[in-house]
């Protein structure tokens, strides 16, 4: 994908530095993410994140620590996976990044984000994420120090459409002290 704001991130910026998508939401990516999401099967899209790797090693670092955008419990039962926590551990282990599922946090159950228009994905989500009171914890439990070693945070999901779920989970972010920039493994095509 081109690098730089859309029009939309000039009038409004987001909440995050950067934001970085890995592929187009389009023809057999769409459909590998689709097979993944909704039958489990994970091959295609594991090539997709190797093949990412060589420019994911030049962005992210073992300072970088990726955070998962959370995904409600109930879903996550339903599907037997936590697909941006998939991605997390995918990347972490091909960049030598760490990532914590624990950290951020979502509050509450709301509705599907792919059945709402662009207005009500932003206010179905303005209060749906949370740092954990225990972060400095979490932390602790990755490495020693980790506060201190951390220069930025990630946040990772597997789908950008509206950029309303990354932003609400970046803005939650930013009380980490880290510059906070997102990345998703695809993105849909802007309509203009």
């Amino acid at each position: 994908m081109a690098p730089g704001p859309c029009g939309h991130c000039l009038n409004k910026p987001p909440a995050q530095q950067q934001t970085h998508s890995l592929y187009r939401y389009h023809g057999p990516i769409r459909e590998a993410i689709l097979n993944w999401k909704l039958q489990g099967h994970e091959a295609a899209v594991r090539w997709m994140v190797e093949q990412a790797l060589p420019g994911l090693r030049e962005q992210l670092d073992s300072n970088c620590l990726l955070l998962p955008v959370p995904m409600p419990l109930s879903r996550m039962r339903k599907s037997g996976q936590h697909h941006a926590a998939n991605l997390c551990r995918w990347i972490a282990g091909g960049t030598g990044c760490l990532w914590d599922w624990r950290i951020l946090r979502r509050i509450g159950e709301q509705p599907r984000q792919s059945a709402l228009s662009g207005q009500a994905r932003r206010k179905n989500l303005r209060k749906a994420f949370a740092i954990a009171d225990d972060y400095r914890l979490c932390w602790q439990d990755l490495a020693p120090d980790l506060e201190h070693q951390i220069k930025s945070v990630w946040i990772v999901d597997d789908i950008l459409t509206t950029g309303s779920t990354l932003h609400y989970a970046a803005r939650a972010c930013l009380k980490l002290g880290k510059p906070v920039n997102v990345l998703s493994l695809a993105r849909t095509s802007l309509k203009g």
